[in-house]
């Protein structure tokens, strides 16, 4: 429905959530008048962001990358700035590749990735399996397949040395600063999507160690981090055997460190010893 009657007017549903304190309540008025079918329903979901729901769940999907991306209640939902990571994976890619999403929430990484570059081998895997249902919906399209687990503990064996890339948002806020984060993310997503230990770097840590293991030669580790975070995660990253490099877009205000996996040795290659 493209309107919807007093009291549920499109003045009406603008000035409740501006009352609420959503920043941006015009556009949010329009996509919940748009989504909504009957006028009791606007109601419900107007009720539902007040109280503090993020739209994203409101609505049932997120818009990332052109895509509309379910979202369940409960699951972290995928904020602007990863596009950046899925460009810079997109980047590296080529059709083909050896695709996966590790902490993948709702999946909208890799699906990011496999829409664009048309045909990819995708895996995705997160340790809520919550999150894992609503990840199978949204990477289905590309014949993706996600599993329930702690980091890579469910992926296939048969993945192990061909991963050309393994996109990474793990967790990266540090405990004591999560109470500094907006209500509608502490209450209503998981805690274990938000909180990276101390530093914030735990998560990406054990990401990290194991990494090489797990990437083809040549492959491409991308990890989205905090900016103060950045030089800690490349050290961990040169600690582990991959050569690191950090990129960073200001219009997102998004960091992304990328280690990149050596390459087979010309005598491996063709199958002559070194």
């Amino acid at each position: 429905m493209s309107s919807c009657s007093s009291p549920c007017s499109r003045s009406a549903v603008v000035n409740r959530l501006r009352v609420a304190g959503c920043v941006f309540a015009e556009e949010e008025a329009r996509l919940l008048i748009s989504a909504a079918r009957t006028p009791s329903e606007l109601a419900t979901m107007v009720d539902r962001r007040v109280g503090g729901l993020p739209l994203e769940v409101v609505l049932g999907w997120a818009e990332f990358r052109g895509l509309r991306i379910a979202v369940d209640p409960g699951v972290f939902v995928p904020r602007q700035r990863s596009r950046f990571l899925a460009e810079q994976a997109v980047s590296l890619a080529r059709p083909g590749a050896v695709v996966v999403d590790l902490c993948c929430g709702s999946g909208a990484l890799g699906a990011a990735v496999a829409a664009a570059l048309g045909r990819v081998e995708l895996y995705a895997a997160d340790i809520d399996p919550v999150a894992v249902r609503c990840a199978r919906r949204n990477i289905a399209a590309a014949g993706g397949r996600a599993y329930v687990g702690d980091l890579y503990s469910s992926l296939p064996a048969t993945v192990a040395g061909r991963v050309d890339i393994l996109i990474v948002n793990a967790p990266y806020v540090p405990t004591g600063a999560i109470e500094l984060m907006p209500a509608e993310a502490r209450e209503h997503e998981p805690q274990v999507a938000l909180d990276g230990g101390p530093e914030g770097l735990d998560v990406q840590r054990r990401v990290i160690a194991t990494a090489p293991l797990w990437l083809a030669p040549g492959g491409h580790l991308l990890i989205e981090t905090g900016e103060h975070q950045a030089p800690r995660t490349v050290e961990a990253m040169a600690e582990s055997g991959l050569v690191p490099r950090v990129v960073g877009s200001e219009e997102s205000n998004a960091t992304v460190v990328i280690g990149t996996g050596p390459a087979l040795q010309r005598g491996a290659e063709s199958g002559v010893p070194a």
